[in-house]
């Protein structure tokens, strides 16, 4: 995954979300920020573990070694 395009859509995002979240209910603004965070979670634990299937095989299998 090249993290060049995901920093610059979340630092798009971000900017869109704070003019869009100006002046509204601190519970409206910790949602929206909690959603950002939960997202950015699911993309950190899909760079760190792999997604193909023979890649994946391979990781537990080292991981199971290491053991």
């Amino acid at each position: 995954m090249n993290a060049r395009p995901l920093i610059s859509l979340l630092a798009t995002g971000v900017i869109g979300l704070v003019v869009a979240l100006t002046g509204a209910p601190w519970w409206l603004v910790a949602t929206a920020f909690g959603c950002l965070a939960l997202g950015l979670g699911v993309v950190a634990l899909q760079s760190v573990f792999p997604q193909e299937s023979a890649h994946r095989l391979a990781w537990w299998r080292d991981r199971r070694r290491h053991r």
